[in-house]
């Protein structure tokens, strides 16, 4: 969940004590918020940022911290495209100008705006596809320095992976465009880069937007036969979300109303999902779990609510599960 807490992309002490808090809470991984690759591709001016050396230092500091407690480090690495420059959440969301501390241009798989009042994107040409799975690699390296356990593409929600694996957002007619072959190529590049840096030992997420809920939209069908695509690239699981290309689209929101297609993907690519969504009980993700739905089930804003959710669902459903010694006393 993003913190729109950082000054240059930099993590600080909100995120050592925010992402710390849900490992000392019992979580046994633990994902920072989208790192952008680029400074162009943050969300925000205030995202966090892995697109500099200097970053290493503050993250290896929280990375030491979720360890000691026994949590696994995860960053989900991320370029946000033609839905970069916004303000945060709080301040309104809205599309930022360079005058109000934005940036320009932003750039996209075509120059197709995200929406009413945000900017054009310039075109990436092929050289500029290529830089930007170059600074996948980079992030890679860092995240590696920093010592993370786990990666995660972030290809979902409308940003840049996701608007050149849509065909209504990506309209370009050469080798990145058109067929489902050529939209799904620079997902496959940046994969086939980030994995080609990344430890064979260590895993690799890739987030996918599993049905823009739309009619000519990506679909759970096309996230199948991309998710057989990746597999043998070197990805090991992939997280299960939904929506965010397309604006104004009415999304069916419910308890656990993304799961389905975790499921489906699990079984029909024959790989591991994690299921995300609207997951807030104990006795609900249990059961994901235990009946084959999917393999992980990942919190965001329940831990967000409740950092401890871990330990209280450990209790719920009768499991051990160790506590901080510091807070021992209060679960008995």
């Amino acid at each position: 969940m993003c913190q729109y807490s950082s000054e240059d992309g930099y993590a600080d002490d909100w995120h050592l004590v925010h992402l710390g808090a849900r490992a000392s809470g019992g979580a046994g991984l633990v994902i920072t918020e989208a790192a952008a690759v680029e400074a162009r591709g943050r969300i925000s001016p205030h995202d966090l940022g892995i697109y500099q050396d200097g970053h290493i230092e503050m993250l290896k500091r929280i990375n030491a911290f979720l360890k000691s407690q026994g949590a696994v480090a995860g960053i989900q690495l991320a370029h946000a495209g033609r839905k970069a420059s916004t303000m945060r959440p709080w301040e309104g969301g809205k599309p930022v100008s360079p005058e109000q501390g934005g940036w320009s241009p932003i750039v996209g798989p075509s120059g197709l705006p995200f929406d009413d009042g945000y900017q054009t994107p310039e075109m990436l040409d092929e050289a500029g596809i290529r830089e930007i799975v170059r600074a996948f690699g980079q992030a890679t390296q860092r995240a590696e320095q920093a010592g993370f356990e786990v990666i995660e593409i972030h290809g979902a929600h409308g940003y840049l992976i996701n608007s050149f694996l849509s065909p209504l957002s990506n309209q370009r007619t050469d080798g990145y465009g058109g067929s489902f072959q050529n939209r799904t190529r620079f997902l496959r590049e940046v994969v086939a880069e980030v994995r080609r840096i990344w430890p064979e030992r260590l895993p690799l997420f890739v987030r996918f937007s599993t049905t823009e809920w739309t009619d000519g939209g990506w679909s759970v069908d096309d996230s199948i036969e991309l998710a057989r695509m990746i597999k043998p690239l070197g990805v090991d699981l992939i997280d299960c979300s939904s929506g965010g290309n397309v604006p104004g689209v009415k999304i069916p929101i419910g308890a656990g109303y993304q799961t389905a297609a975790a499921a489906r993907i699990r079984r029909e690519a024959d790989i591991p999902t994690g299921a995300v969504g609207m997951i807030t009980s104990p006795q609900q993700a249990d059961t994901i779990v235990r009946t084959e739905q999917a393999d992980m089930v990942l919190i965001a804003r329940e831990l967000l609510r409740d950092p401890y959710w871990p330990l209280r669902a450990a209790k719920a459903l009768h499991q051990p599960i160790p506590v901080p010694l510091q807070y021992e006393r209060a679960w008995k």
